[in-house]
């Protein structure tokens, strides 16, 4: 296990600033997510930790040892890619050992590292086989396995599930979260799907357009992001936003365009235009049979998504913004329904001009 410290680091390529000093730590035996869109620098962190990319500026150390000048091999970190990057002549087994025979390890302690790994894989009936007679799945579980036995300080995930259908991807992630609690040992894990992010890490870094948004617990991200941007990215479906007027620091009336108003005590600095950031399931459609205490406003329904467990209900006020309410599974809603909605309003957020995040209280 080891500690990995980034300082105020940065990389470009030629006039493109693709990392703008960066600092984070990793603690030892962490499971810490890059979480972000396409283009946002997740991967290109990662590969900055590993070596594969150059760090123009600032400092990484890895375990205690600065590591931005050395090279891949001197990191003791083991990266697995993903296209699982597999040799097709080899078997399993020659493929996890490959890389402990170019370092000269003892044939005996490479075929005790093998087969410890594919034990904690269950690979065991696989070793002879090659990668052309594996699944996905399979195949994905000899890239890890060839880090494991590596034994390294750390392990660095590069969208490793990104090539498996949706079933196996869900197997896997388990697969993924069981082997980080056996092992204990420090993951880096890079990926865009926020779900993969909020199930496994124990934090996650939100990256855009190459800076930190927010670091944070799965669920400090969840119910309090510090921008509109993570409020926005982190959720199925994402937050609502809509546009309001407060009339007063602290607690205020929140007057949406509609002319629906709450009442709301909120951090926000002044008075003035912000965008209401509320989650649908905080949003709910409402019976009779429901708490009349929550506020209530009218909407249209317009798409119905039946989910099993839960329903959402498309919406749109009378002013024509559109927000995403939630009922019950066996929801009796229609398209084209008028319903009562009701806010939480323990669960509202207002987001300045900027994208800052003032929570209600």
């Amino acid at each position: 296990m080891a500690e990995i410290t980034l300082e105020n680091v940065s990389k470009s390529f030629g006039a493109v600033s693709v990392i703008n000093g960066v600092s984070l730590t990793v603690n030892s035996g962490e499971f810490m997510v890059f979480l972000g869109p396409s283009g946002s620098g997740k991967s290109t962190l990662l590969r900055m930790i590993a070596g594969l990319e150059t760090i123009d500026s600032g400092s990484l150390t890895i375990g205690g040892v600065r590591s931005e000048g050395l090279a891949p091999g001197q990191r003791n970190v083991a990266m697995v890619f993903q296209n699982y990057a597999l040799y097709p002549h080899m078997t399993v087994r020659e493929n996890m050992a490959f890389g402990l025979r170019n370092i000269g390890l003892p044939e005996a302690d490479i075929a005790t590292r093998v087969s410890a790994a594919a034990r904690m894989l269950e690979m065991d009936q696989l070793l002879d086989r090659r990668p052309a007679q594996l699944s996905g799945g399979q195949r994905q579980r000899v890239a890890i396995g060839r880090a494991i036995v590596k034994e390294p300080k750390a392990f660095l995930f590069d969208e490793p599930l990104s090539n498996l259908d949706a079933a196996l991807r869900v197997r896997t992630r388990v697969e993924l979260a069981q082997l980080h609690q056996r092992m204990n040992s420090t993951m880096i894990y890079v990926t865009h799907d926020q779900t993969e992010a909020m199930t496994l890490a124990d934090r996650i870094v939100v990256l855009n357009e190459c800076r930190i948004e927010q670091i944070g617990t799965p669920m400090e991200i969840y119910l309090k992001p510090a921008t509109r941007f993570v409020a926005g990215f982190v959720g199925s479906p994402g937050m609502n936003f809509l546009p309001v007027e407060t009339s007063r620091p602290g607690r205020t009336p929140v007057r949406f365009r509609n002319g629906f108003e709450i009442e709301i005590e909120t951090s926000a600095p002044q008075a003035g235009a912000y965008d209401l950031g509320i989650r649908p399931e905080a949003v709910r459609v409402m019976t009779g049979s429901d708490d009349i205490s929550r506020p209530t406003t009218e909407a249209k329904v317009g798409v119905v998504e039946r989910l099993g467990e839960r329903t959402l209900a498309y919406c749109r006020l009378d002013d024509g913004s559109e927000l995403i309410a939630q009922d019950v599974g066996r929801s009796d809603v229609r398209p084209g329904d008028r319903v009562r909605i009701g806010l939480d309003l323990s669960a509202v957020h207002l987001f300045d001009a900027e994208g800052r995040s003032y929570h209600a209280h």
